[in-house]
């Protein structure tokens, strides 16, 4: 599904503030694995979604999707297969372009006359989309997203995504800017669609215990490296404690993100 092969990647090369963020950096997802990462910042973490969604580009290295080489590939090309979502709720969504509006674009791709395809049929789709959600938004179709709140419009990026059938989905702390209820509703339309729709999911989060709890595997990132890649059995006996101990035994130093450990 996902192949990374011996990739480097620096940036400001050749200044004073040169940083080799990646060295000869490998790493394999297969098609299905829901991956959580975590790591202190400066890791990588949100790095290794940049190469992967083709907003950075390696100085050297392989990348392939579903077996094809997508290395030069451009973001916006990558995007036709690549769902991401980031922490800002704003960022997933049209503020001044309506919820069915919004939703049109993201099913057909950048589907240029909207209005062609937006037949009662097509309406009534998306208000059972938006049910399900619970969120109160199968009856504002007409309403600008900008009137939602934070909560809803991460819920209503989420729902769109999984919309455009992605082969791969990023989700980078997606619920961290969330209050505490908000996050949790997002969490769990989270894990229902990854789980419904069979997506191949990788997650950065700052809370050691969610990576704990979802996904099959689970990567811990440190300085540009996978320090760590755990699943199966390993995986479902893990415990924050744990974790930070083979961090340690590994690094020989103290995993230092506070945010992380305050997060059980």
């Amino acid at each position: 599904m996902i192949a990374i092969e011996n990739t480097t990647l620096t940036f400001n090369p050749g200044t004073p503030n040169e940083n080799r963020v990646f060295e000869n950096f490998n790493l394999t997802v297969n098609k299905g694995d829901f991956v959580t990462i975590i790591g202190s910042n400066g890791a990588g973490k949100s790095t290794l979604f940049n190469l992967l969604a083709g907003t950075v580009t390696p100085d050297s290295g392989r990348i392939a999707l579903n077996g094809r080489d997508v290395t030069k590939a451009p973001e916006y090309t990558r995007a036709k297969t690549i769902g991401r979502i980031f922490q800002d709720p704003l960022a997933g969504t049209a503020s001044n372009m309506t919820l069915e509006d919004n939703m049109m674009v993201c099913l057909k791709k950048g589907f240029k006359g909207l209005r062609i395809g937006l037949n009662r049929a097509r309406r009534q789709f998306f208000r059972e989309q938006l049910r399900f959600l619970d969120m109160g938004l199968e009856d504002r179709l007409k309403d600008n997203v900008g009137l939602l709140s934070g909560g809803q419009r991460q819920a209503l990026t989420l729902l769109m995504m999984v919309l455009s059938r992605p082969d791969l989905v990023l989700l980078d702390e997606h619920t961290a800017a969330l209050d505490p209820r908000n996050a949790e509703i997002v969490l769990s339309l989270t894990t229902h669609f990854v789980k419904e729709y069979d997506l191949t999911t990788m997650m950065v989060t700052h809370n050691m215990q969610q990576a704990i709890n979802l996904g099959n595997r689970l990567l811990m990132m440190d300085a540009g490296e996978v320090v760590l890649d755990i699943g199966g059995e390993e995986k479902k006996n893990l415990t924050v404690e744990k974790l930070v101990a083979m961090f340690s035994d590994i690094r020989n130093k103290k995993f230092t993100s506070d945010e992380a450990l305050l997060s059980r």
